[in-house]
């Protein structure tokens, strides 16, 4: 049973609605905010254990909202927005926001995202040793195994795919990971990205053409996820 607080903040009635039977009738406790201004006291006075936030709000744009929060707000932060355009969803990512939901969502994937990232704000910290499926990595001797036989990983491999592991279930932007891994001049250098995701697919994925841990969000990023 769940006992996260979920607080929406959304100024459309009928979207708060679905999403307060939705979360209610899975055990999660909501409480809303239909403006910038509430959200940000709401979120400030009795902090909740995650936030779904809009960005067309009527008194601020959501991504203000979403920079002020993240000077102080370390929990999860899902964006649901009519905004489906590339460039406002990198912007909410890099502005701090653990997901990207576009109206209409499905419910089902809303409450999988949910679930993600309300799992990873609980680590303290990432396990040494992280299995899924048949795969493990020792963080400590920087091994990979699958089906028990070492694989072979360059070091940028390497360096990639735990980035993208230690951020389960989130939105990596293509700048993010770039600059992370290869440095601040490489932002714009997405070739270098698909070609080492693509080796990462075929040494760990069944079948590199229809991943199932490596995903690729069209224009945006990556996401690692193991369910």
């Amino acid at each position: 049973m769940n006992n996260a607080t979920i607080l929406i903040i959304d100024d459309e009635s009928q979207i708060r609605k679905l999403l307060e039977i939705t979360l209610e009738s899975n055990d999660y406790k909501t409480v809303y905010a239909v403006n910038a201004k509430e959200g940000l006291m709401l979120a400030a006075n009795h902090p909740p254990d995650l936030i779904l936030l809009d960005l067309g709000l009527p008194d601020d744009d959501g991504q203000n909202v979403l920079v002020h929060l993240r000077e102080w707000y370390q929990k999860p932060i899902i964006i649901l927005s009519v905004k489906s355009a590339e460039t406002e969803i990198v912007k909410a990512l890099d502005h701090g926001a653990n997901d990207y939901l576009t109206k209409p969502f499905r419910t089902q994937e809303l409450l999988a995202r949910i679930r993600t990232a309300l799992r990873n704000s609980g680590s303290a910290s990432v396990e040494p040793v992280i299995n899924f499926d048949t795969i493990v990595i020792d963080l400590t001797s920087r091994s990979v195994k699958r089906n028990q036989e070492a694989v072979k990983l360059t070091a940028t491999e390497y360096s990639l795919l735990v980035l993208l592991v230690k951020n389960e279930g989130r939105v990596l932007t293509h700048q993010y990971l770039l600059k992370e891994v290869w440095g601040p001049s490489y932002s714009d250098q997405t070739q270098y990205l698909r070609v080492f995701i693509a080796q990462l697919r075929k040494k760990l994925e069944t079948d590199p053409n229809r991943p199932r841990y490596l995903l690729t969000e069209s224009g945006i990023g990556y996401r690692f996820q193991t369910g």
